[in-house]
């Protein structure tokens, strides 16, 4: 499968994500549980406690290149009242966002206030395995997906991106040979 930014038909998020995902609409943001995924997925930062800054770090690594790959915005959230001195207040781009709850409230607020706000926009993906969260944000009109689910999808993005890139690579180099350009002779 070719991964194109915008790409809606035959998009790595529209397989198999479960109850409550519509396959039509545009997806307009994923909203993803930071310490859920992170608790989910101990192969990630492995020997780093789940909320460590490693893990964070590691984590919004990851997604930034699933975002780079697929082209959909994605906002991580983090419980932050708890954070460490020096934790981040926020970090965030064009189609990445990293945001800590503030004292009084949780990631899960956050993330109901989102899902809340952009159904209007179009398709809302909350990525949680927080069952009443996933409850409450599917009242929204939102969209949900486990953790594991969600993790596969990353996989196969990722799969799906080497492929291509040797795919690209090979025709490159076969447009290369074809050329009349004499080889670069190599240092013996």
């Amino acid at each position: 499968m070719t991964i194109r930014p915008g790409r809606v038909a035959g998009h790595p998020l529209r397989k198999g994500l479960g109850r409550g995902y519509a396959q039509g609409m545009a997806l307009v943001r994923i909203l993803v549980d930071g310490y859920s995924l992170l608790h989910a997925w101990p192969e990630l930062a492995p020997g780093a406690a789940r909320h460590s800054a490693r893990a964070r770090e590691e984590l919004v690594q990851i997604l930034t290149q699933f975002h780079d790959a697929t082209g959909e915005p994605i906002t991580i959230f983090f419980d932050g009242a708890g954070a460490p001195p020096g934790t981040p207040k926020a970090q965030s781009s064009r189609g990445m966002e990293v945001l800590f709850s503030g004292p009084g409230q949780t990631a899960d607020d956050l993330i109901e206030r989102a899902a809340h706000r952009f159904q209007d926009f179009g398709e809302v993906l909350v990525v949680t395995n927080d069952l009443t969260e996933r409850d409450l944000v599917s009242g929204f009109g939102s969209s949900f997906s486990s953790c594991e689910n969600f993790i596969r999808r990353i996989g196969g993005a990722r799969d799906d991106l080497q492929e291509d890139l040797e795919n690209y690579n090979r025709a490159q180099r076969e447009a290369f040979r074809r050329s009349n350009r004499p080889p670069i002779p190599r240092k013996p």
